[in-house]
C-alpha cells in the first residue's frame, strides 16, 4: 500500500495540527492532573490522524479484465442501476450503474475501459449529497467518454458529494488510456456515474459492494 501524491499536502498540514493539538493537550493535563480527559481527547486525535491517511492510500491491486470487460472505476456501494437519458454527450438512453464512496473508502478512480478519450469536461455546480437523485447534474463533476476498440462509448462521471470541495482528473481529449489506469481522484464523500450502451452485460446489482481494479460492473457487447 502506499499513500496518493493529492494527499501529501492534506497529511502533512493535518497531522501538524494535530501534533500541536495534542502538545496542547498534554500541556492542560500537566496543569489538572486530569488523566481521563487527556485520554480521551488524545484518542480522538490518534482517530483523525488514522482517518486522514487512510483515506489516500492506495492499496496493490493487480488488475486482470477481458477485452470487452468493463471495469468498476471506484471503491464504494452501487447505488443506482437503470436506463435513463444521458443529456450531456449522448442525447440518448443509456444504462447508467453509479457507486457511492463513503469517507473510508479509497478514493482514487480509474478507468473502466481502454480505448481513446473523446470527451473530457468539467463543470463548477453544488456541493449536494452524492446520493441525491439531482446531484449527478447539479454538483461538481468532472465527465469523460472513452471509445471502446469495438466502436462503443463508455462515459464516466465524478460528482462530488456534501464533503468533497475538490475534484482532480489527470487525462485529455485523444489520449489513449488502458483498463486500471489512474483517471482522478476526489477528495472526501463521492460518487461515480458510468454509463453504457443499452445492452450492456450488467453483473452487478444496487447494493453490492465493490472495488476498483478487482471488481466486474459488466461486458460490452
Amino acid at each position: 500500500m502506499k499513500l496518493h501524491r493529492e494527499g501529501y499536502l492534506i497529511i502533512t498540514t493535518g497531522l501538524t495540527i494535530l501534533t500541536l493539538l495534542e502538545w496542547g493537550f498534554y500541556y492542560l493535563y500537566t496543569l489538572t492532573g486530569i488523566l481521563w480527559l487527556f485520554a480521551i481527547l488524545s484518542a480522538l486525535v490518534l482517530t483523525v490522524a488514522y482517518l486522514i491517511v487512510q483515506f489516500f492510500r492506495i492499496p496493490n491491486r493487480t488488475c486482470v479484465f477481458e477485452p470487452n470487460d468493463v471495469m468498476c472505476p471506484a471503491d464504494g456501494k452501487v447505488v443506482v442501476i437503470e436506463e435513463v437519458e444521458e443529456t450531456e454527450y449522448f442525447n440518448d438512453r443509456r444504462i447508467q450503474v453509479s457507486i457511492f464512496m463513503s469517507p473510508l473508502n479509497v478514493h482514487a478512480n480509474y478507468n473502466p475501459v481502454s480505448g481513446i478519450v473523446k470527451y473530457v469536461k468539467y463543470h463548477a455546480g453544488l456541493f449536494l449529497v452524492a446520493w441525491h437523485p439531482k446531484s449527478s447534474t447539479d454538483n461538481e463533476r468532472s465527465t469523460m467518454v472513452v471509445e471502446h476498440p469495438s466502436g462503443n462509448e463508455v462515459l464516466f462521471r465524478q460528482i462530488a458529494g456534501a464533503l468533497a470541495r475538490r475534484i482532480c482528473y489527470y487525462v485529455q481529449e485523444g489520449q489513449q488510456v488502458a483498463t486500471g489506469d489512474e483517471f482522478g481522484f476526489i477528495k472526501f464523500g463521492s460518487r461515480i456515474d458510468v454509463f453504457l450502451p443499452i445492452g450492456t452485460q450488467i453483473d452487478v446489482k444496487i447494493g453490492d459492494v465493490v472495488k476498483a481494479k478487482l471488481s466486474k460492473l459488466g461486458e460490452l457487447k
